[in-house]
């Protein structure tokens, strides 16, 4: 059978569609497939100046705008000036294996970046989305452990490794939440999940022992994937009909390579109550609520 690539993407022209974190890696090839296939693509980005070198590479429609993950004043900034209808969201960008720091509002850097930053710019962009909603994890997720009266490791001690999983596993249950509770709402939007594998990005790179940085990319060279390739999870989860909350990755060995298909998860990752208490923790922690009215 044959494997799905971003030429399978269907025409995109009229849908406009927001991937976080685009101005490189995964998120910069993920934005140049959707604008490749005509569709209006918005690059939400930290870095505006390498925003628009990106987005100057990209055929078709593109625009860039400022939005900081770990600055929820940047988050409401951005969806406050959002005046658009919005087809998909891609909930791409993130930090990893940082040394212990914390966001512009005192979260722990990388759950308060990857987890609360995305889950507070989806609500309040939620009523103007009419698609999809997906949300980049990794397979670091099942490592991750969320004790939610522990969020910033004062007890259990910090480590990069633990963090960034724990920050993987939220965004996992974000997406069952979230689908939950759109379901319950009657909205057709689509709540969706992926993961690259392994790909050549400066991820988990920044602030490191430059040795170790050179190294990195090296094994990237070699082993990697190419941006464009770790993009197709998002693409797919995306675009084709998929039931909701579900979970795509490359198909090779370990998930680390392939073509796009549905994967597994943890049994963390898939619990329902701890999802529930994420998002009503996330809600409390961030002032951000869901927006949408629940059927009667």
């Amino acid at each position: 059978m044959r494997k799905w690539t971003a030429g399978d993407l269907p025409d995109l022209t009229g849908r406009t569609v927001v991937v976080t974190g685009a101005a490189g890696g995964v998120g910069r090839g993920t934005a140049a497939a959707f604008s490749a296939a005509g569709a209006r693509t918005v690059l939400a980005v930290r870095d505006v100046a390498a925003g628009e070198r990106a987005a100057a590479a990209m055929p078709g429609h593109t625009e860039v705008r400022e939005l900081d993950l770990a600055d929820l004043a940047s988050v409401r900034a951005f969806a406050g000036d959002w005046r658009d209808g919005l087809d998909i969201l891609v909930n791409n960008a993130g930090v990893a294996m940082t040394p212990h720091g914390h966001t512009a509002d005192g979260f722990e850097l990388q759950f308060g970046t990857n987890h609360l930053g995305h889950f507070a710019l989806t609500n309040l962009l939620l009523p103007s989305i009419t698609g999809r909603v997906v949300t980049v994890a990794s397979g670091a997720h099942k490592a991750g452990v969320l004790d939610l009266d522990d969020l910033d490791f004062a007890r259990s001690g910090y480590s990069p490794v633990k963090a960034y999983g724990r920050s993987k596993l939220a965004n996992l249950l974000f997406t069952l939440e979230l689908e939950r509770r759109c379901r319950e709402a009657g909205s057709s939007v689509r709540a969706l999940s992926s993961h690259p594998g392994y790909s050549a990005t400066n991820l988990g790179t920044k602030g490191r022992n430059p040795h170790l940085v050179k190294i990195v990319h090296l094994a990237g060279r070699y082993f990697a994937q190419t941006e464009a390739q770790g993009a197709l999870p998002s693409l797919y989860a995306a675009t084709q009909d998929l039931p909701g909350a579900s979970y795509v990755g490359p198909d090779g060995r370990y998930e680390l390579h392939g073509h796009p298909a549905l994967v597994g998860r943890s049994a963390m990752a898939s619990d329902p109550v701890l999802a529930r208490r994420l998002w009503e923790t996330s809600e409390r922690l961030t002032g951000v609520t869901f927006p949408l009215v629940a059927k009667p």
